[in-house]
């Protein structure tokens, strides 16, 4: 298994990273437009309901991770138990893609939080995204369906305390 897995808060400090991480083909594939996507996650560097995170391990930063409170813009998620979060992520860096390191710090991440007293994590990858889809799974969440976003059609992924 890939870890320890640790998670810094993210700041201005990593939007120059964060940029070079969305534009990459591999992270671009399911995020779509970077600058659109920067954007956002820059924007939401203030975001009360947004918690950001640089996903590191053995010392490099390699990944970026979101975990928010359900708000209206999430409103295709359905009805959820109070306190429920949502998480989206990716690896940014190519070399450690496909090493077990999704499914590892989805694992740590969310047993994190669901310790801290979040009754359910969700998350809702695009149906196609097969390696996604099994990064969760392999990290305790399961499948409950597919669901309508903003962004179109979403599996919807769930892990309970």
């Amino acid at each position: 298994m890939a870890g320890p897995h640790r998670f810094r808060p993210m700041t201005m400090a990593d939007l120059p990273q964060l940029k070079r991480w969305l534009a990459l083909p591999h992270v671009r594939e399911w995020w779509g437009d970077p600058a659109e996507q920067y954007a956002l996650v820059s924007g939401d560097l203030d975001e009360p309901a947004m918690d950001q995170f640089i996903v590191a391990a053995d010392g490099s930063d390699f990944g970026y991770i979101q975990c928010y409170d359900l708000t209206a813009w999430n409103s295709g998620f359905g009805a959820q138990p109070v306190g429920t979060r949502g998480i989206d992520l990716f690896i940014g860096e190519p070399d450690m893609v496909a090493r077990g390191h999704g499914s590892a710090l989805i694992r740590a991440f969310a047993g994190e939080r669901l310790a801290q007293g979040a009754p359910r994590i969700v998350t809702d990858p695009d149906p196609a995204n097969v390696r996604a889809i099994r990064a969760y799974a392999k990290a305790g969440f399961q499948e409950a369906g597919i669901v309508e976003t903003p962004d179109g059609p979403a599996l919807l992924m769930v892990r309970d305390a």
